[in-house]
C-alpha cells in the first residue's frame, strides 16, 4: 500500500504538537518527531491536499510531500525506535532490545508506525495515571487500542478482562502481535468503531484525538460501571474545557489531570 509522507521543518516544540493533534483528527496515522521537524503519514487514498494546505497555513507550517511504500517507511521507523521508561513502573521495548529489568513492568512491542509506543506524551501519560488507579480484577476497555500497550499494562495488572477495539486493520494486526508476545490471555481483540453498548466496564481507557472522543464519549460514559473511571488523552491543552464541559452534561465528575509538553491527560469517575 502506497502512503504520503508529508515533512515539516524547522518547527518550534509547540508547533509540533499542535501539528500532531490536528493531523491525527485529519486521518494521519503515523508520526516522526525529530529535533526541530516532524514527519507525518496517510494513506495515499485518504489524503487530501486542500485539509494539509488548510493546517499548513493556519499553523504557518511549509511542508514537502513524497510517495513512498509503507515497508519502507516503516523499516525507518523500526530502527530508530528505543526503549521507553515510564518512571520505575513501566518498560516499553522491542524485542531486539535487551531486556529491561529495573521497573515493575516491561511490555515487548513490534514497534511499526501506530500510536501507542510509548514515545508519544499522551501514551505515557496514559500509563502513569495507570499507575494510580486499581486494575486488578476490573473489567477494562481500550478505545482506540493502536499497537495495545494499555491494554497488555491493563492485563499485567490483573484486570480480569479487557476489550481492546480499533478501527484500523494494521492497528488490530499490530496489536495481536504485541498481545501474543506478552503472552495475554484475558484481552479481546476487535475491529470495530465502538464497543457493544451493552456491555459495561469498570474502567475506560481512551488516548485517541478530540474530535473521536467527543463523539463517543456520551456512549462511554454509559458504559461505566457505578464507580468507574475514565481516562482520556490525545488532547492538547486548549481542549481542556470543550472536555470538561461535555464530561460535566454526562454526569462525569472530573478527578485528575497530567500535563506533558502541550498534552493533557484527564482522569474523570462516574
Amino acid at each position: 500500500m502506497e502512503y504520503i509522507k508529508i515533512t515539516f521543518a524547522d518547527l518550534q516544540p509547540e508547533q509540533r504538537e499542535i501539528l500532531i493533534a490536528q493531523l491525527a483528527d485529519a486521518g494521519y496515522e503515523g508520526f516522526e518527531e525529530k529535533d526541530s521537524s516532524l514527519d507525518a503519514f496517510i494513506k495515499n487514498k485518504n489524503f487530501d491536499k486542500s485539509i494539509l494546505k488548510e493546517i499548513s497555513f493556519k499553523y504557518q507550517a511549509s511542508y514537502t510531500a513524497e510517495k513512498i511504500a509503507e515497508t519502507n517507511w516503516n523499516q525507518v521507523w523500526e530502527s530508530n525506535f528505543e526503549p521507553v521508561i515510564v518512571n520505575d513502573y513501566v518498560a516499553i521495548r522491542a524485542d531486539f532490545h535487551k531486556p529491561i529489568t529495573n521497573t515493575e513492568f516491561e511490555i515487548v512491542i513490534t514497534p511499526k508506525m501506530s500510536f501507542g509506543t510509548g514515545h508519544h506524551a499522551t501514551t505515557y501519560m496514559m500509563i502513569e495515571l495507570m499507575k494510580d488507579i486499581e486494575l486488578n480484577g476490573k473489567s477494562v476497555l481500550d478505545f482506540g487500542s493502536g499497537t495495545g500497550i494499555l491494554a497488555i499494562l491493563a492485563e499485567k495488572e490483573g484486570a480480569k478482562n479487557i476489550d481492546a477495539i480499533d478501527n484500523d486493520d494494521w492497528s488490530i494486526a499490530n496489536a495481536g502481535e504485541n498481545f501474543e508476545k506478552n503472552n495475554c490471555i484475558k484481552i479481546n481483540l476487535k475491529k470495530a468503531s465502538n464497543a457493544a453498548s451493552e456491555i459495561k466496564f469498570d474502567i475506560i481507557l481512551a488516548n485517541i484525538n478530540k474530535n473521536v472522543i467527543i463523539e463517543n464519549l456520551a456512549l462511554l460514559s454509559r458504559q461505566l460501571n457505578n464507580g468507574g473511571q475514565v481516562l482520556l488523552s490525545g488532547l492538547l491543552k486548549e481542549d481542556k474545557d470543550e472536555i470538561l464541559r461535555i464530561a460535566t452534561e454526562l454526569y462525569l465528575k472530573f478527578k485528575k489531570e497530567l500535563i506533558r509538553n502541550n498534552w493533557i491527560a484527564l482522569q474523570f469517575h462516574n
